[in-house]
């Protein structure tokens, strides 16, 4: 485990949309340089860059034309090794985005698998024998090649899937997991990793991790052996190197090799039922929204199996949003931002914020752009202050990349800076929290000690410090002592000692004594334990 994981904060930045340095309405590896002082003033000690590779932006650069190129219209790739180097200066690591499951169409190996002529980059790629045999249970393309045969796609038309091989064959043209040609496609993607781990990356967040091998068991087997051997390379070589996936399954990724894993937006699943439940008939009842009337067990159920079952393979990362999710804002307010915040910046885990979020960006009702649909409106460009552009960018409005939010009250970076009470400063303080207490960090021990069914507030511990959330739009108390049901609860009374001189943050109103905590209505309290 690379031991900066433990006290990572990280920062999600989609280049595109970050910072434009050379006015043409897109952002830039320079713009991200020009930002790292403002993303240390956040706490943030890590970022994830999206892909910045060229492509062709079918799909915003998830379509991959050359692994080892940076994108013209981001720069050159002496300009991310440089930002590599300013980013190591001020002690924040960076991740950048690997696409391992597809390239585009455009991709050198892709280009010379269509030949009719066999040649070392015939098998890169998921082929049948003919181009009148489809490919059942997937999405294919045939008649577009001199090739005898039909591709397999991941997702678009434009992205062919690489070949990892398939567990469960049933046809002549599936190959072993263990064919030479699948692991040559495992050691290419080995080779793009070194290349830019030579160059200065710290590590990769991994697209669609669990999709490498078709036709794979229930439990990923096939797919988990090849993400342990790319740990094994690691670990032998790289040894501070992180790998983050994509998964949502930490039984399966962390102990597949991974060192943490997204806890993502999947409809039902307890991160959900936090702050996106509007899906649910009858309303929103999401727990961290005021008027939710939620139920903590539906994440307790959810999350405490992953934690316990994983916890000591590595980290669920909780997020805020991130570019393939809706803003939080959508649906929630500053206040209910700040205790959704709080909650995810003081639960165990790496956790991330997605650009923009800290200043509760929109969530904006667009067209689509390069592949984007609905996503498109968690991609805006940043909003740093109400200059042209909001500072994004000196271009003329009509070519940036994406429109910006035309509200007048459009949140910015610059007035939430002078605003002490902003979801900018309140995001601050946060994370200098969990920097300055090791309990609070990727690590540190986690027990519920409150949780009622459809009641407030909701109570654990992070080692000697309690938390206590209450988002409801009431008032909400737990007494501390004669609580039979919690036992840990009651004990925590009888060992330590604490008073409202040992709340260490807080946000709304909180009152704490030796036998009774009291929380005013959407109020969060951290309690250090004497």
């Amino acid at each position: 485990m690379p031991n900066w994981l433990k006290d990572a904060v990280f920062y999600e930045i989609y280049p595109q949309t970050f910072k434009d340095t050379n006015n043409d309405g897109i952002g830039d590896i320079n713009g991200i340089i020009e930002k790292l002082d403002y993303v240390k003033s956040l706490g943030c000690n890590a970022i994830w860059i999206n892909p910045c590779y060229d492509s062709p932006f079918k799909d915003a650069g998830y379509d991959v034309r050359d692994y080892k190129k940076v994108a013209p219209r981001y720069g050159t790739n002496e300009d991310l090794y440089r930002l590599f180097g300013e980013a190591h200066n001020r002690g924040i690591h960076v991740l950048l985005d690997l696409v391992p499951g597809h390239t585009s169409e455009e991709h050198a190996w892709f280009l010379e698998s269509k030949k009719a002529e066999r040649n070392e980059y015939s098998d890169r790629y998921v082929w049948t024998n003919a181009a009148f045999q489809g490919i059942g249970g997937h999405p294919y393309i045939g008649g577009e090649a001199e090739r005898d045969g039909c591709y397999m796609l991941n997702f678009f038309k434009c992205q062919p899937a690489l070949n990892y091989g398939f567990l469960n064959r049933t046809e002549d043209w599936q190959k072993a997991p263990d064919d030479p040609e699948c692991i040559a496609t495992r050691e290419a993607m080995k080779d793009v990793m070194r290349f830019w781990l030579d160059h200065g990356c710290d590590g990769f967040r991994v697209d669609m991790a669990d999709s490498l091998v078709k036709e794979d068991d229930e439990n990923k087997s096939a797919t988990g052996a090849i993400w342990k051997n790319i740990r094994e390379m690691l670990d032998k070589d790289y040894p501070e190197a992180a790998l983050v996936s994509e998964w949502s399954n930490p039984h399966q990724a962390l102990k597949s090799g991974f060192h943490a894993d997204f806890y993502l937006d999947h409809h039902g699943n307890g991160y959900n039922t936090l702050i996106r439940d509007n899906e649910t008939p009858g309303g929103d009842h999401s727990f961290l929204k005021k008027d939710g009337d939620g139920d903590i067990f539906r994440f307790l159920d959810d999350y405490l199996p992953k934690y316990d079952g994983t916890k000591d393979y590595g980290y669920i990362s909780f997020i805020t949003c991130n570019h393939d999710t809706p803003r939080p804002r959508r649906t929630l307010s500053y206040h209910e931002l700040k205790i959704a915040y709080a909650m995810f910046l003081t639960l165990p885990g790496v956790p991330f914020i997605y650009y923009g979020d800290e200043i509760g960006m929109r969530y904006l009702d667009i067209p689509t752009k390069e592949g984007g649909f609905a996503r498109t409106g968690s991609r805006t460009p940043m909003q740093w202050d109400d200059s042209k552009n909001h500072g994004f960018s000196d271009c003329n409005p009509d070519t940036l990349y994406l429109p910006q939010d035309p509200a007048e009250d459009a949140p910015t970076v610059a007035a939430q800076e002078k605003d002490p009470d902003s979801l900018l400063n309140e995001v601050k303080a946060l994370v200098t929290l969990r920097h300055k207490y090791p309990d609070l960090q990727a690590d540190g021990s986690f027990e519920v000690l409150f949780a009622e069914k459809n009641s407030f507030p909701f109570i654990y511990r992070r080692g000697m410090l309690m938390v206590a959330i209450n988002p409801s739009e009431k008032e909400a108390s737990v007494s501390l002592i004669d609580n039979d049901h919690y036992e840990d609860l009651a004990k925590v009374s009888d060992e330590y000692h604490y008073d409202n001189s040992d709340i260490v943050h807080c946000i709304g109103k909180c009152d704490v004594t030796q036998t009774k905590i009291t929380l005013g209505p959407q109020s969060f309290a951290v309690i250090k334990l004497d």
